[in-house]
């Protein structure tokens, strides 16, 4: 992929965070929806002494690390964009940031007061390198602490200025007694878009007060009595009352710019929504000679050009854990606790106490029901060790702070079981992508190396595997360097010692979908797709190669009529396919495009595979059709396409698990397999109660459109990401682990208790007769069998 241009298409153009994409992905977050603003305080600065000062403040030492600021600039004056790029230049040199900030900055009409308005994109919780989990950090400050853009597609800051004022666009800090200097609009509003801003909230009518999802911002703002304002009760009166009285910064960093006095915030007597708390207190520091910046009023004629030490210092404190607050009371109990079976182990998960911010609480303390085991964790899950495998256990769960314990809650009772025996095949290879297939009268296994970027294939001889590296090591007769350890497919064409191996992979740099061939004797390397100079417009009926990104997901499939290959255009979240014809492609659209002719406008093909029983070709994938504010899928079903050419107005469409009643969601993975005529096929679902997680596998005989049967995977866990069907079990992603489950009679058991990456595969595969499961078992190739 090459060039692109994206395009951007109604519902074809979603960007699906999946289930675990809570850091497998880990994180949650939650959109900005509250403005903060810098007012035109309709007085003429009385301060000019002050601004020649504020212009010479050296530059922070405690975030010296530069940054990257990229503007899209919507209706700005040219004269406004230099004035705007003067107060970036200025947080450049202050902010630190490996990830460069984006900006979506429009020139447009305000009330008359308002100067400009900013809000963060999103708010981010509970990712890698987040100082407390259950903060919610402003986008830009996310990305800084993460080190990596959590959504780069997104901007980071979005921003108003109010193309009504009277602003100076100058740059050299001399505007006139009736004008509003630009750059320290700008400059001030960038703050609150890096996260200088609560998120409490002020009910004028009732007087209440709510902080549901608290930011750090709050976290470190403190009643004069030293509690913390995220630790009140929401919604409450008093959180209410504490919005209109005096409160303070508490981070050591601001406190120490202040001289060691806690900065006072603004919290005017009557609430002012964008402002009140999210500035410093304008009586307090409107005068000072260094930290006026952030008050909530500027004057006419008033310049800045340095936030301030208090301001740096409090965004500094933002990468820091806050302190515990004074608790209020005895925990509660910890809720919905749970016992999840393991290996001589059992995982223990609950949900916090309700007034576990009141509480302060500081640990839960896990105990076994007998043998003394236990563990003391900060948060859900605990994990508990030591058991015996076949013994029944339950737990005990209590919640700790600083003045003592909660009341216990006990868990279901559960008997640890012992997994899989294992054999490695690669010790090198984590084997997080796997297809197999039967080559030559032996299983092959085409796999990917994370570690290295490559893609490797595995043969058996009868008595040992025969390891391979195909792609991702070099240049030679179309190879690549470039990292291709992603989603893989294996088919085999021709009979008997002619057959040759196709093997399908996407290249993650450029995110084009590869091809290699094996003869017998030599590989031969091509791009199928992704590599033209633009994107194909998913409207287009002609089909030609496209510069879309078509690296996520691939399926390849062996007919009378050729081999085929099927896979999603993620620039616009339809399912594209391409016919071998000698040595070209035919491309075709399978599905994704309308909802005419049994299609669907649903964004489809996250999850793929694909089968054949005779002349026919089975394509089976997920479709999502609606997400929530977290790009979370609340509404998605299971498709399956079939022909028996290779025509692409031969396709018929099935809706195999749709949308409604108890089932939310279907799809979060699918699998499938040919057993004699029959073709299986499998996946997860989710209730609207589970949302976003799964709590259902499901299967069926999907050629012949049986009736689908659905089992809960109960003490096992969530079922998420590896799943793999046969005729008699399926695999699935049981916590995080791996677990099969019986078709006769819904028995689940565990397979290993080996962490699992979310996204890998695992399948069942035979050799010499005998029956494995094939998974990635602590970022190795491993056979598992019982």
């Amino acid at each position: 992929m090459r060039g692109k241009i994206f395009l951007i298409t109604s519902a074809l153009a979603l960007s699906i965070l999946s289930v675990p994409q809570a850091e497998a992905l880990g994180f949650t977050r939650t959109p900005s929806t509250v403005w903060f603003h810098t007012y035109a305080s309709g007085e003429t600065t009385k301060n000019s002494a002050a601004n020649v000062k504020a212009s010479e403040v050296p530059k922070s030492a405690n975030l010296e690390t530069k940054s990257k600021f990229i503007v899209t600039y919507n209706g700005f004056p040219d004269d406004a964009k230099v004035a705007f790029q003067a107060a970036v230049d200025i947080w450049s040199d202050l902010f630190q940031s490996s990830v460069p900030i984006r900006i979506n900055a429009t020139w447009g009409r305000q009330a008359s007061l308002v100067l400009g308005s900013t809000r963060p994109d999103f708010f981010y919780k509970n990712f890698i390198g987040a100082p407390a989990r259950d903060l919610n950090y402003a986008t830009a400050l996310a990305n800084a602490l993460a080190g990596k853009d959590l959504d780069p597609a997104r901007p980071d800051i979005i921003m108003t200025i109010n193309s009504r004022s009277p602003f100076y666009t100058g740059t050299d800090g001399k505007p006139s007694p009736r004008t509003y200097d630009l750059e320290s609009v700008v400059m001030h509003e960038i703050a609150h878009g890096l996260g200088f801003l609560t998120l409490a909230s002020y009910d004028p009518f009732f007087g209440y007060g709510s902080i549901e999802d608290p930011t750090p911002f709050d976290a470190f703002t403190q009643l004069a009595d030293g509690r913390r304002l995220m630790d009140l009760s929401s919604p409450s009166l008093e959180l209410g009352g504490s919005l209109t009285a005096p409160l303070y910064w508490a981070g050591a960093i601001g406190v120490a710019a202040n001289n060691g006095i806690k900065p006072l915030l603004y919290t005017p007597a009557t609430y002012e929504g964008g402002s009140s708390v999210s500035h410093l207190d304008e009586k307090t520091f409107s005068q000072s000679a260094t930290d006026a910046a952030m008050t909530p009023n500027l004057d006419a004629g008033e310049v800045f050009r340095s936030p301030g030490p208090i301001t740096l210092g409090m965004l500094d404190d933002m990468r820091t854990k806050p302190g515990a607050g004074i608790p209020v009371g005895l925990p509660e109990a910890p809720r919905n606790v749970k016992a999840i079976i393991g290996d001589k182990s059992a995982i223990i998960t609950f949900d916090p106490p309700a007034n576990y911010r009141a509480a302060q609480v500081t640990s839960y303390l896990v105990t076994a029901s007998f043998g003394g085991q236990s563990a003391e964790v900060t948060d859900s899950p605990a994990l508990i060790t030591g058991l015996k495998n076949g013994s029944t256990y339950s737990f005990k769960v209590v919640a700790r702070n600083q003045l003592g314990q909660s009341p216990t809650e006990p868990s279901n009772a559960i008997s640890p079981e012992a997994g899989w025996r294992t054999t490695v095949i690669d010790g090198i290879a984590d084997g997080k992508y796997i297809s197999t297939n039967i080559y030559k009268s032996q299983p092959i296994i085409a796999y990917a190396d994370s570690k290295n970027g490559d893609v490797k294939v595995a043969t058996f001889n009868g008595k040992a595997w025969v390891l391979t590296t195909v792609d991702g090591n070099g240049t030679l007769n179309g190879k690549t360097t470039n990292n291709v350890a992603g989603d893989i497919s294996l088919c085999v064409t021709g009979t008997g010692t002619k057959q040759t191996l196709n093997l399908f992979y996407p290249d993650l740099v450029n995110k084009d979908l590869r091809y290699a061939e094996f003869n017998g004797k030599t590989w031969k390397y091509e791009v199928v797709d992704g590599d033209a100079p633009t994107i194909q417009n998913y409207s287009e009926k002609i089909r030609v190669r496209t510069a879309s990104d078509v690296s996520v997901t691939n399926a390849c499939a062996v007919t009378p009529s050729g081999l085929q290959v099927f896979y999603r255009d993620e620039s616009q979240g339809v399912l594209l396919g391409a016919v071998r014809s000698a040595d070209t492609w035919i491309y075709e659209l399978i599905d994704g495009d309308r909802a005419t002719d049994g299609r669907s406008t649903g964004d489809v093909g996250f999850h793929l595979q694909a089968a054949v029983v005779a002349k026919k070709v089975y394509v089976f994938y997920d479709s999502i059709l609606t997400v929530n504010q977290n790009s979370e899928a609340t509404q998605g079903e299971v498709r399956l396409a079939t022909r028996s050419t290779i025509y692409p107005e031969d396709w018929v469409f099935q809706t195999v698990a749709a949308a409604g009643g108890a089932v939310a969601v279907s799809g979060y993975n699918v699998a499938i397999s040919v057993v004699g005529n029959r073709v299986f096929g499998s996946w997860y679902s989710a209730s609207g109660i589970t949302l976003p997680h799964a709590n259902k596998i499901n299967w069926a005989v999907i050629s012949n459109s049986d009736p689908v049967v659905s089992a809960s995977s109960d003490s096992y866990g969530t079922p998420t990401g590896a799943l793999a069907i046969d005729d008699k079990e399926l695999l699935f992603g049981c916590e995080e682990r791996l677990c099969k489950i019986s078709k006769l009679d819904q028995s689940a058991h565990l397979v290993s208790n080996a962490k699992l990456n979310l996204k890998s595969d695992a399948v069942w595969i035979t050799i010499n007769k005998v029956r494995y499961a094939l998974t990635s078992v602590n970022a190795k190739l491993t056979l598992l069998k019982p």
